[in-house]
């Protein structure tokens, strides 16, 4: 499954607490939050920000991680890029689109693709990084219990 996010940064107060919504800084911790998201579930997520009044100068997409950065060029809203990557996408499998614009959750769900509103995959993330902590926990406890027969 991929992720193509949308309006998710406004949806999400607690991430970068005090920095404008379109602030390089909330982007930021938007997409630290979402590589720690891919790390616990293993799916590759994609984010589309719009590129109007991003930065400066011209905001660089980035990718190569499996999570990948995407700016809009002028003329184009993040919702365009998400639509044709969403239609794009579902041949190599399901695509799950975050999105509380219900226009842009029709236009994706009316060609086949999956959507969620922004505060089910904030829980997601959440359940997600809380069983990863778990685990971890379960495993480390379980580690020095061997170590310590060992001796």
């Amino acid at each position: 499954m991929d992720y193509q996010m949308s309006s998710l940064l406004h949806n999400w107060p607690e991430l970068a607490e005090g920095a404008p919504r379109h602030s390089e800084t909330a982007r930021d911790a938007l997409v630290e939050m979402l590589q720690q998201y891919q790390d616990a579930s293993g799916t590759p997520v994609t984010i589309f920000f719009d590129g109007r009044g991003s930065r400066k100068m011209k905001p660089k997409n980035e990718s190569g991680n499996a999570v990948e950065v995407l700016f809009s060029r002028a003329g184009q809203t993040a919702d365009d890029l998400i639509e044709r990557a969403a239609h794009r996408f579902q041949d190599y499998g399901e695509v799950l689109v975050v999105t509380d614009d219900f226009a842009e959750r029709d236009t994706v769900s009316g060609f086949g693709g999956s959507v969620a509103s922004c505060g089910n995959f904030i829980a997601m993330i959440q359940n997600a990084l809380a069983n990863l902590t778990e685990n971890l926990n379960n495993h480390n406890r379980s580690e020095r219990k061997r170590f310590f027969r060992s001796r």
